[in-house]
């Protein structure tokens, strides 16, 4: 198997969707915008710092829609996706991707953010496999806000990705790895891999493959495209 691993944000979208989530949710309402906007851009900072504490962060990242519920969260997100994930979703990307299905490889999404908001990205990417925090469910079916299993972030990407290739009775040794990350936090899978990539990577991990001789992809060169999209509603600006 020619399995092509990819990190979503930064990565495949010139923005963080669980970031972003978060303040579209705020737009719409639903949190303090002040509040919501300095924790959240508090964990955002820990993420970039690799000191995140996931737990903590999903409790809150999903605190919002937990509590509106499982029909207001979908239509909410039908919204997110038409105003903010559609219009930052660029040629080059989508480009990226078909060009390892059209070789034949298969496409995984592995990210650190939950798989309530991503589920919908990885579709509109084209991609049906999708490695995500998974959530917590209870016995109504809708989220805790607590995490099920091994969280795929750091060394949990890599756990995450053993066990997909366990599930189909693989191991590394049977499929030649690729994978793009900007993120210094997936340090532990890029160097498991056959082919790392460093995709738009900060300076810490432009070093680090510049050092190891890796691959660097800057996917957005046009600083344009890597602007978010307005995250204002049209009635709130």
């Amino acid at each position: 198997m020619k399995l092509a691993l990819f990190d979503l944000d930064h990565t495949l979208l010139p923005l963080d969707s669980d970031h972003s989530w978060g303040v579209f949710t705020t737009a719409l309402g639903w949190t303090d915008r002040d509040a919501f906007a300095r924790r959240n851009d508090e964990f955002f900072a820990h993420y970039r710092a690799g000191t995140l504490d996931i737990h903590d962060y999903v409790r809150f990242a999903t605190d919002a829609v937990r509590q509106r519920g499982a029909e207001a969260g979908a239509e909410a997100h039908r919204r997110y996706m038409a105003e903010v994930i559609g219009p930052a979703i660029t040629p080059a990307a989508r480009d990226l991707v078909r060009g390892h299905q059209a070789a034949g490889d298969t496409v995984v999404i592995v990210t650190a953010t939950n798989e309530f908001v991503t589920r919908p990205i990885a579709r509109a990417l084209g991609v049906d496999e999708l490695i995500a925090v998974d959530l917590e469910r209870g016995d109504d079916g809708w989220i805790t806000g607590a995490i099920a299993g091994i969280p795929s972030v750091r060394e949990g990407k890599v756990a995450r990705v053993e066990a997909w290739l366990a599930a189909r009775g693989l191991g590394w040794d049977d499929a030649e790895t690729t994978f793009y990350s900007d993120s210094l936090n997936d340090l532990a899978l890029l160097e498991k891999v056959d082919h790392p990539v460093a995709t738009n990577p900060d300076e810490r991990l432009r070093a680090i493959a510049r050092e190891r001789g890796w691959r660097i992809l800057d996917l957005f060169a046009d600083a344009s495209a890597a602007q978010p999209p307005d995250l204002l509603l049209p009635e709130q600006k």
